[in-house]
């Protein structure tokens, strides 16, 4: 088998999911093709032994999880997040521009360099909400073609370019649509698109798509460069993981979230109680009781996945001086003394010896102390679930980026992780 064939496999994934909710709902599909059970939270779980079950939130989060057979004693879990840094759409988007352009009006999801964007084939995806009769229908949305840009300035009318001007998101990022003025040029190009009444949409949650397709390049295909590899980089291998890791004694599970971006406190995001709820009713459905349960959670170890920074080519200074994080170098496990990870010495060691056993090489990433680094999910999901915890990832340049790098083998050394991880 290829070296790379795990990252071929992620950028096919990412191709084919331009939104959260598509990454969701292909993630369920396969699920269901690989034997797992959907279940709904407005539903009573009937759960058993040896099962495999996953559920959703808002269409944008997932948990799938597989029972063992006997007593549930302890979990293996991996947590991810399955959204990206992008613009999303404004209700009424339509603006003119001096009666010969029509532009879209956008607004921020999460931090992003906003020039990555400029200059690059767009497109549209997320749900749409329809009338449908009496009800509503939510149907999912993907243009899969170019239908909008946002044009730089050309340097002739603005020399400050290249000396560190001020994006004005308002002004100078707004996508061009279509030439002439429509105040309902969207509306009706959505319409069609469905293939519905344009009075019928009632509402949407759409994103812009950088349409370049990912791809690997350098020597010996060293490098993958991809919209999103931040965090489906993760996301993808711990699903692929759950699928595949062999039957055990111990309760795996893998938890998905939405809204890492903007902070985690939605509904379907790390901060809410999904992940809790359903561990709850798991040992519920089970007839294990709170004494139980409590036991399996102090024994149990989540991995909180989500990439890191590489060393950068050319700005080293930015990295840690002793712990330089390189693409293609293996998993990252994180360190935070102000505990943005949660990772300590026990549970770095576990994830080390599952390291040392498959043969995945390990480095280590901790912040310079000048640069202050993002957070991530782990140190919030364990607020409502308090299992031992360690977060890792992969190094990548670019990251929040349009169009991000990291290392093609890196991919494969995760998903390595991810099944021994659940399988030990």
């Amino acid at each position: 088998m290829s070296e790379h064939v795990e990252a071929e496999r992620l950028l096919d994934f990412i191709s084919s999911s331009p939104s959260v909710y598509h990454v969701v709902a292909n993630m369920a599909a396969g699920l269901e093709r690989a034997g797992f059970t959907r279940l709904e939270e407005k539903e009573r779980f009937h759960l058993e032994e040896g099962g495999r079950y996953f559920v959703t939130r808002s269409g944008s989060s997932l948990i799938a999880f597989t029972i063992p057979r006997g007593r549930i004693c302890s979990a293996r879990m991996i947590a991810a997040h399955t959204d990206s840094p992008t613009f999303k759409l404004k209700e009424c988007p339509e603006e003119t521009s001096s009666g010969l352009y029509t532009t879209l009006n956008v607004e921020t999801y999460g931090g992003f360099p906003y020039s990555s964007w400029f200059d690059r084939p767009l497109s549209l995806a997320g749900r749409v909400q329809v009338a449908k009769g009496t009800g509503v229908e939510c149907r999912l949305v993907d243009f899969a073609r170019p239908i909008a840009v946002i044009p730089s300035l050309a340097i002739h009318q603005n020399r400050q370019v290249n000396e560190g001007q001020k994006v004005s998101v308002q002004k100078e990022c707004k996508p061009l649509l279509c030439p002439g003025a429509d105040k309902e040029g969207f509306r009706k190009l959505l319409a069609k698109e469905l293939d519905v009444d344009k009075d019928d949409i009632l509402s949407w949650d759409l994103s812009l798509v950088n349409r370049t397709a990912g791809c690997l390049w350098g020597d010996d295909d060293a490098f993958i460069s991809s919209p999103r590899l931040d965090d489906l980089m993760c996301a993808y291998p711990a699903y692929r993981a759950i699928m595949e890791a062999e039957d055990g004694d111990k309760l795996k599970l893998i938890a998905l979230f939405d809204n890492e971006e903007v902070g985690s406190s939605s509904r379907q995001g790390a901060l809410s109680d999904f992940l809790s709820c359903v561990w709850d009713r798991i040992f519920a459905s089970l007839s294990q009781g709170l004494e139980e349960k409590a036991m399996a959670e102090a024994a149990s170890l989540m991995v909180s996945a989500d990439n890191c920074h590489a060393l950068h080519p050319n700005w080293s200074e930015k990295t840690d001086p002793t712990n330089k994080c390189v693409l293609n170098g293996g998993v990252a496990i994180k360190y935070s003394a102000n505990q943005k990870y949660t990772t300590d010495s026990e549970t770095a060691s576990q994830v080390r010896m599952l390291c040392r056993k498959a043969g995945i090489p390990v480095q280590v990433f901790v912040n310079n102390s000048d640069v202050t680094g993002g957070s991530t999910l782990g140190n919030l999901s364990i607020r409502h679930l308090s299992v031992p915890s360690a977060d890792v990832g992969l190094a990548q340049l670019a990251m929040h980026s349009s169009w991000e790098t990291a290392g093609a083998r890196d991919v494969g050394y995760i998903t390595a992780l991810f099944k021994a991880h659940l399988e030990a």
